[in-house]
């Protein structure tokens, strides 16, 4: 077949990671390079622009050729591994589209990550942060239900599934009662308990009280809401962060997400266990949770090259 049907594969892929899969705009540009590159990596490899013949008939030592070139150019093992996912998936389209197959791509591993560490913000950026001003020209129930979820996010540890998970019922009940615990189901279907910080208390009553659209919801409906009236979307609250991180000139890292990072980083650097913080996260297991030390080693070393008279020689 000639060169240019895998052409007309790679632009029926995009259009399918468009229409169906949703990509975003960003995501689509990178999984578009990513098979670019790979496929002028094979043009050489192989002596002409490849053919979906050709593409069908790659071995595991050539695909391996391609990552161990990437390797060679010194490309991070994170972008190697985003790369072999994006050509996973367009070899994974030619196969259901009957374009073609080849079983040499499912024998190779995704490269191994280096162990992250997670990023927690300071202890005074993480206050910025929550108290960050209100967004203009909005309603002010909003600034009151993005307070509240990050409280949830940083005062109690949640996964951001977990914060919106919460039914109108459960948080109800808990405001009723005075309780200053919550349970939690996250990943796995356990159930954890968690204690809430009066704070986080006061933002739950404060939006409860200012949400036009809670009153009519049952106990099982979703108790944080959308400007429209339905459940709230996580990408909203990912872009109240990053809208909050731009104003306050916060590190790209600074997600939904590391606010829980941050959590379990200042429990630790107050004296928190291990063992505790692990039941806290709803983390299966301590490995999980050790991850945690680096980064409170790194703060340690950090104040003590800073503070110790012969680090300074």
């Amino acid at each position: 077949m000639a060169a240019s049907s895998v052409e007309a594969a790679r632009q029926a892929w995009r259009d399918w990671l468009k229409s169906e899969r949703r990509l975003a705009q960003h995501t689509l540009i990178a999984y578009e390079h990513d098979v670019a590159t790979f496929l002028g990596f094979m043009t050489d490899y192989l002596g002409g622009p490849p053919t979906l013949t050709s593409l069908s008939k790659l071995k595991p030592a050539e695909f391996r050729a391609w990552l161990a070139e990437r390797a060679r150019q010194g490309l991070a093992r994170t972008s190697t591994a985003r790369a072999f996912s994006s050509v996973r998936s367009f070899f994974q389209f030619l196969d259901k589209r009957g374009l073609a197959h080849n079983a040499s791509i499912g024998a190779i591993q995704t490269p191994k990550l280096p162990r992250s560490v997670p990023k927690a913000l300071s202890e005074r950026d993480m206050e910025e942060l929550l108290e960050a001003p209100a967004e203009q020209e909005r309603e002010a129930w909003l600034d009151l239900r993005d307070a509240a979820v990050l409280m949830l996010l940083y005062g109690a540890g949640l996964r951001i599934g977990e914060a919106l998970g919460l039914t109108k019922g459960v948080v109800e009940d808990l405001l009723k009662t005075g309780r200053d615990t919550l349970s939690v189901t996250g990943k796995g279907n356990k159930t954890r308990l968690v204690p809430l910080l009066p704070q986080a208390l006061d933002a739950l009553r404060a939006y409860r009280d200012a949400c036009p659209w809670l009153a009519a919801r049952g106990p099982n409906e979703a108790f944080f809401i959308g400007a429209r009236g339905g459940a709230l979307d996580p990408a909203i609250v990912q872009k109240r962060v990053r809208d909050i991180r731009r104003g306050l000139g916060l590190a790209e890292s600074v997600t939904p997400h590391a606010l829980r990072h941050s959590f379990a980083t200042h429990l630790l650097g107050a004296g928190g266990d291990l063992r505790t913080i692990q039941e806290l996260l709803g983390h299966a297991s301590l490995s999980t949770t050790q991850r945690y030390t680096d980064v409170d080693t790194a703060r340690l070393t950090a104040v003590y090259r800073a503070a110790h008279p012969r680090a300074k020689r």
